[in-house]
């Protein structure tokens, strides 16, 4: 467990930021102008820096973020220096992510592992593109975009000598996640006949494995920034794995992400065809309408799992948060019946 980047103890250890700064940037000098936690990060710490570099090869103002780690976290997150591998990786390969600066391991700088990233315009508030018609430009171009970068990150296939670290992939991801999610339902502690008898359904109608690729495994609205012309950033990589490529369209297009707009299929910014058509205009690989249903299904299975550990992390003494513990009570619900619905044999019938 690791302590919270307070802003007095942030400012405490300002002068070995700075001096660490410097060095990285290759700079006589880096001061830091500005720094203020940014809200919306609910796994990990996130800092806005405005800096001033003086002299070296980035001389002059920057405007960055620090990311770090949260005091406490949840099953799966990859670590800060993992998380900073991927970004370099999606940016090698022709990605929009905010650019990966500098990653520094030393706990004397500020006790903690962290990165610092260039920042990206725009805003990745859900709430705000729900409302703001205008947001992300036109919004069937956004999906088509969206399509395009995802498909981008299915480019990457292993081996991949620096991603060693995600592993051997599996011959099998969607029954590898029912035994997973299994496993992380029994670790809560808690009983859901919703859930368990979702995962039964999953394991009983689980697709044959495409890939393995690069899953970004948390591609949705509310991980990538827009202005008012469009695309400007994909966020929050610490999820990553190798995969079955179906599981981040049924992720994204999944209803627990479509917030105010569920007739918008496409994560509440426009219908499937756009969407689709980017991913297979860049891929060459054909959405399986059969098999981005049933990651649909386990996307919620996922998100319930998910908003249980959050609210863990509160009741676990880990982390207090009020925000974690409304997320762990009022979610799973809703997202059971979801389940319920999804599986309905009607249901499953008019997609096949």
């Amino acid at each position: 467990m690791t302590a919270p980047l307070e802003e007095s103890r942030l400012a405490e250890r300002k002068a070995p930021l700075e001096a660490y700064l410097a060095t990285a940037a290759e700079a006589e000098a880096v001061e830091v102008v500005d720094a203020r936690p940014l809200s919306g990060g609910a796994i990990q710490e996130n800092w806005l820096l405005d800096l001033t570099i003086r002299s070296g090869p980035m001389a002059g103002p920057l405007e960055a973020v620090l990311r770090t780690d949260a005091p406490s976290s949840v099953a799966v997150s990859r670590s800060r220096a993992e998380e900073f591998a991927l970004l370099k990786v999606a940016q090698d390969t022709g990605v929009t992510v905010p650019e990966p600066l500098w990653l520094c391991e030393n706990p004397a700088v500020l006790g903690k592992t962290f990165y610092i990233m260039r920042r990206v315009a725009g805003t990745a508030a859900p709430h705000r593109l729900m409302k703001e018609s205008d947001l992300g430009g036109d919004r069937d171009e956004l999906a088509g975009r969206l399509g395009m970068e995802l498909a981008r990150i299915h480019s990457v296939t292993p081996p991949r000598e620096e991603l060693a670290f995600l592993g051997t992939p599996s011959a099998d991801p969607a029954l590898e996640a029912v035994m997973r999610y299994r496993a992380h339902l029994d670790a809560l502690g808690g009983g859901s006949l919703a859930l368990e008898w979702g995962l039964r359904w999953c394991e009983l109608h689980a697709p044959e494995p495409q890939g393995p690729v690069l899953v970004h495994q948390d591609f949705r609205t509310g991980n990538y920034m827009v202005d008012r012309h469009g695309l400007t950033g994909i966020l929050d990589w610490e999820f990553c794995d190798w995969g079955d490529p179906m599981s981040d369209i049924g992720w994204f297009c999944a209803a627990c992400w479509r917030y105010s707009h569920p007739e918008l299929e496409a994560g509440g910014i426009a219908p499937r065809g756009p969407f689709y058509h980017g991913y297979e205009a860049v891929s060459g690989r054909r959405v399986d309408p059969q098999a981005v249903a049933f990651w649909e299904v386990m996307a919620h299975i996922r998100w319930a799992v998910i908003a249980l550990q959050q609210g863990e992390r509160t009741l676990s003494g880990g982390e207090e948060s009020l925000e974690l513990a409304l997320t762990g009570r009022i979610y799973p619900p809703r997202v059971e019946e979801e389940i319920l619905r999804s599986c309905a044999p009607e249901h499953w019938k008019a997609i096949g």
